[in-house]
């Protein structure tokens, strides 16, 4: 790294720092998590506390009834999604959104938050499914990496817009997003996703999942789902629904496909296509909530 973009990634460092000095917690999250840390909480006051935020509820209960979720009955309720799910799968839940909701910035011509949004969905849903479908356990841990996988680039949009307007530019000449963004704040958006978690202290797993989410097979810790969600986000591209134009250029990770066992390339795509047509309901139901 030359001793140009040296002085940018110690500059991103330090925003980084302020950033999770000057926003903290959204106050629903804060109280979410005091009330789940008391072992004598119930679902009704869980369900209480939860209910103040009316996005957050509309969120939640979209995500226990997607297709790809896997219940077999219709959630109607935040008291039943908390006995359905668990106060444990809540908590991610409710942090991922929280945090996600937090970092928000305005839409405007370089990027389109429902956009972001939707393809977030998407991606942790499919990466549940998955999870799911090929036995692994801990799928709900799929879902929420899922979830934050892109955070890096909201972050870089609300914090470092300028340099979000410099990587945007740099694309259209030609330039990777990758390499856009390492020359433009010394670091990709998976670092800066990384160092916005660790510094809020999330547990390792997730900011491990956020930190190689494009190339799993450096991670010692979670490959396995590390994988799943890379080839949940490949796949958005691949079918053209719920991607996002930041992976335009995305490569499945050489690794992936003896992770996960797939045998050759047609066994892959036989696996993605399978997905083609509970995506596209699952868009539909998806595009009102950003």
């Amino acid at each position: 790294m030359s001793f140009d973009q040296t002085q940018k990634r110690e500059r991103t460092e330090l925003i980084m720092k302020r950033v999770t000095n000057l926003s903290p917690a959204p106050r629903i999250l804060t109280e979410v998590l005091d009330l789940l840390k008391d072992i004598n909480t119930s679902p009704q006051t869980l369900a209480k506390a939860i209910s103040k935020d009316q996005s957050l509820v509309v969120k939640i209960l979209t995500i226990s009834n997607s297709p790809f979720y896997g219940l077999s009955r219709r959630v109607a309720s935040i008291e039943y999604a908390i006995m359905i799910l668990g106060f444990n799968e809540i908590r991610n839940i409710v942090t991922a959104l929280s945090l996600m909701e937090s970092l928000k910035n305005k839409s405007d011509q370089y990027l389109n938050q429902k956009d972001f949004w939707i393809h977030a969905y998407i991606t942790a849903t499919i990466s549940k499914k998955i999870a799911d479908d090929l036995g692994m356990r801990l799928s709900g841990d799929a879902f929420i990496g899922g979830l934050l996988h892109d955070l890096g680039i909201s972050v870089i949009h609300r914090y470092l817009h300028s340099d979000f307007v410099s990587i945007c530019e740099s694309v259209k000449t030609g330039m990777k997003y990758f390499d856009a963004e390492v020359n433009a704040i010394g670091m990709d958006h998976q670092e800066v996703g990384y160092l916005l978690l660790k510094n809020w202290n999330f547990p390792d797993q997730f900011c491990d999942l956020v930190r190689y989410h494009h190339r799993p097979h450096l991670s010692s810790n979670t490959k396995a789902i590390g994988s799943i969600v890379h080839f949940a986000d490949y796949m958005t591209q691949r079918l053209k629904l719920g991607f996002f134009s930041w992976d335009n250029d995305m490569e499945l990770d050489h690794e992936v496909a003896a992770t996960l066992q797939f045998k050759d390339q047609e066994s892959v795509d036989k696996f993605i296509e399978l997905y083609r047509q509970p995506l596209e309901q699952q868009l539909e139901s998806v595009r009102n909530l950003a």
